[in-house]
Parts: structure tokens; C-alpha cells; sequence
């Protein structure tokens, strides 16, 4: 359908949710290449025929059966090599769940998990700058 002249890169949607009281961050760990067994925050590549926020909505729903209906945009993510495999955008939206909220991993998920935000495990791709920067930026932990 479509026929470029230059290569493009791909474009991604992660989702940062947490639960506002006991400061809990949503992971899941990785079932696919790249870094398969790493933590990572959910999302995925965005479908041609949806907006930015609903393919992460969607993304979050498939990995973790948490069905968020608000998010908001909060920064992109355009390192070259932030991926390795090949150029990737992402852009990152945040969102907040209830303290009862629940998670099940599925789609290419192993596990789906909350953590304290101050005790992460070792994360995939650039997500540790991520939170770092939105921490920094929301400051959440106030």
C-alpha cells in the first residue's frame, strides 16, 4: 500500500501507569527479541489506522488486561539507536490506575507486574531514562 523513496522509522507507544497512593509502576517482562526476559514498560507499535493514544491503550489492554480509557501524552523518544532493531520512535503516555487495579499478562508479555518506583528491576530499551525523566518531570513522588 505504501511505496517510499526514503527508509522511515518505525513508530511506538509506551504506556507509564501507576497508581497514584502506594506509588506503584506497571511493568511486564519481555517475551520477544529484543531483550527477551527484561522489564520493560508496556506498548508496541502503532497500528496505521489509530491515533497515538488509543494504539497505547490498546497496547496496554493486550499485554497487561488493563483497560485505562484517559491517557496523556507525555514526551517522545527518538534516540538513534534506541532499539536495536532498526529506528524507532516512541512516544510515551502516562495515565494512572486505581490501588486495587489488577494485571495479567498476554500478547507478547511473560509477566505483567507492579513495582515500587523506587525499586525497579533492570529495564529494556531506554525505559529507565524514561521514568527517570517523568519522575522528574510529574514528580510523582510527592
Amino acid at each position: 500500500m505504501y511505496s517510499y523513496k526514503y527508509p522511515r522509522a518505525s513508530l511506538t507507544v509506551d504506556a507509564i501507569v501507576i497508581k497514584k497512593k502506594s506509588h506503584q509502576l506497571l511493568l511486564i517482562q519481555r517475551k520477544n527479541m529484543p531483550f527477551v526476559g527484561k522489564w520493560a514498560l508496556p506498548g508496541g507499535f502503532v497500528d496505521m489506522d489509530e491515533l497515538l493514544v488509543d494504539g497505547c491503550i490498546r497496547e496496554l489492554k493486550e499485554e497487561t488486561g488493563l483497560d485505562l480509557t484517559r491517557m496523556t501524552q507525555f514526551k517522545t523518544y527518538d534516540a538513534i539507536n534506541r532499539d536495536p532493531r532498526g529506528r524507532t520512535i516512541s512516544i510515551v503516555h502516562y495515565g494512572f490506575a486505581e490501588e486495587n487495579a489488577e494485571v495479567q499478562a498476554a500478547d507478547d508479555a511473560m509477566q505483567a507486574r507492579w513495582f515500587s518506583i523506587q525499586n525497579l528491576p533492570e529495564l529494556a530499551f531506554d525505559h529507565a531514562q524514561i521514568i527517570s525523566d517523568f519522575i522528574e518531570s510529574i514528580d510523582i513522588l510527592k
